[in-house]
């Protein structure tokens, strides 16, 4: 047991070995990080990646995002949606279909959830990289279940929950609270390889990211 740690220390020690003795581990990661990221803005990498997972995509404007998730929602026939309790009221200005609330003292049922056409959320941080949507059960993401049970989730991205790099993400992040890291529609391939979606959570995907205002 000691050799096979004594091997991974040495390891780690060559791998550093480049690294100024006074900067500090996390600062050296977050340099090499950015000296291989994507040019271009930063939700233009974020929204190529999520398209790269075929995840669908839509950049709205703040007084847009009513109106644009009533017309996704009826695009993909959502009747009945589940939402967690702390999502903004004002989304569903415009929204017919009926919701559905998931709260911390009366959570729905596996079966309530399964008969939802679909979930709404918002996101804690969004990685522009690797294309991923975290959730960490905030207000207005409520409990893994919710997000895994529906075969549809449609998330809230705001521009400034949008970061370049994992480390900046996790720097953010409460590492105690339940995180769930999203990229694109649930999807596993078997022994052959062949794509098969929905296995371990939605077959659909769509973010609607919500830019600033100018």
């Amino acid at each position: 047991m000691s050799g096979s740690r004594e091997r991974v220390l040495a390891r780690v020690r060559e791998a550093l070995a480049d690294v100024p003795a006074d900067e500090p581990v996390e600062r050296a990661l977050e340099r090499d990080y950015a000296d291989s990221h994507a040019e271009g803005p930063t939700l233009d990498v974020l929204v190529d990646r999520l398209l790269d997972y075929k995840a669908l995509v839509e950049r709205v404007s703040a007084a847009e995002l009513p109106g644009r998730i009533a017309a996704a929602l009826e695009r993909h026939g959502a009747e009945r949606v589940a939402v967690p309790e702390g999502v903004p009221e004002e989304w569903f200005a415009s929204v017919s279909a009926r919701r559905i609330v998931d709260a911390p003292g009366a959570p729905l049922s596996v079966a309530e959830l399964d008969g939802c056409d679909g979930v709404v959320t918002g996101c804690a941080v969004a990685v522009a990289e690797t294309g991923t949507i975290v959730l960490d059960a905030g207000p207005d993401q409520g409990r893994r279940a919710v997000t895994l049970v529906p075969d549809y989730h449609l998330c809230v991205v705001r521009a400034e929950q949008v970061v370049d790099g994992v480390p900046q993400a996790v720097r953010l992040l409460a590492p105690e609270r339940p995180l769930t890291w999203i990229s694109g529609p649930s999807a596993t391939s078997d022994i052959e390889l062949n794509r098969v979606e929905g296995v371990h959570g939605p077959r659909t995907l769509e973010v609607l990211i919500v830019q600033s205002a100018e």
